[in-house]
């Protein structure tokens, strides 16, 4: 996964490159309009391709995933009745209603069930990643799979293709058109649509290690030798929290949280000031910065 990071990286840097004429073997040139456009489409498909890799954050909304249902459902149905995977000439046009409208609802029905499994793992993880968002993929297009080739041979429409042929020319064609489709509408599921204030569950080493507030809550983590102390807003007043864990544990788990010392890490929403070159103002609490971590702090 770090190789494929760093080869996209490569990529949108050559891209971003001044571009130039370039003189080919046949002396033809490449006109900078050319590379301009070649320019602006590599770079947005690098940054989508690292926006994918970097996925760290899931929109747990079931009716906001709901509506990229319904939107995957409309894809599919237009899929279906236009472009007719597996037409042979003697389907008829009331069988490809039923086809293109059961598959289509089918696909929602399918994205239904992903959006209340994520956030049931989701709220029990409190994290996500790109392992987490390939997994949910693959078990979007398997549960489409099962279904679909029920529905397909079903008395309604008593299909012939075979299990496999069924998933070489209808499902693996819709997979390639659609994933990109679905990725995209998670993508900015999660930049555009407003999430509401989501709780985090932090736990530790022990079974009763375990707090469960608002992401907004949370003020600062500090390190307490084996422990880390949990400094949070309940009722307008800041309580603590110890549990058996390490710093570099907490931060890994919730990356929103910002390092500025090596005992301490912040959540950045809480920071109100500066007091001097060396300390900060938080909600109700005063920390030190560290050199090593100054820059990145005055950078947000």
């Amino acid at each position: 996964m770090d190789a494929l990071r760093k080869f996209v990286l490569v990529i949108k840097k050559l891209a971003e490159m001044q571009p130039n004429r370039l003189k080919l073997t046949t002396n033809r040139q490449i006109s900078v309009v050319d590379l301009d456009k070649f320019q602006k489409t590599t770079i947005g498909h690098a940054n989508l391709v690292i926006t994918f890799i970097k996925m760290k954050k899931l929109n747990p909304s079931i009716k906001h995933h709901l509506l990229i249902g319904i939107f995957i459902t409309v894809w599919f149905f237009i899929f279906a009745f236009f472009i007719r995977p597996f037409d042979d000439g003697t389907i008829s046009l009331n069988v490809w209603i039923l086809i293109s409208v059961g598959f289509s609802l089918i696909s929602f029905l399918c994205y239904g069930l992903i959006a209340i499994i994520q956030r049931s793992v989701y709220q029990k993880a409190s994290k996500w990643n790109i392992v987490f968002e390939i997994v949910t993929l693959m078990l979007f297009h398997l549960l489409f799979l099962v279904f679909t080739y029920v529905y397909y041979k079903c008395p309604i429409l008593n299909g012939g293709y075979s299990f496999f042929d069924f998933l070489r020319v209808i499902i693996l064609k819709s997979a390639l058109i659609s994933t990109p489709i679905i990725v995209l509408a998670r993508i900015y599921s999660v930049k555009l649509i407003p999430m509401q204030d989501e709780n985090i569950i932090i736990k530790g080493e022990n079974k009763l290690d375990i707090l469960k507030i608002r992401k907004n809550a949370l003020v600062c983590v500090s390190n307490s030798q084996n422990y880390v102390e949990l400094f949070y807003t309940e009722d307008n007043q800041i309580k603590t929290k110890l549990i058996r864990s390490t710093l570099k544990k907490v931060h890994k788990d919730f990356d929103f949280l910002v390092q500025i010392h090596r005992s301490h890490l912040i959540n950045p929403t809480h920071f109100k000031a500066w007091k001097n070159q060396d300390t900060i103002f938080l909600t109700q609490i005063e920390l030190p910065v560290s050199k090593n971590y100054k820059e990145h702090l005055l950078s947000l």
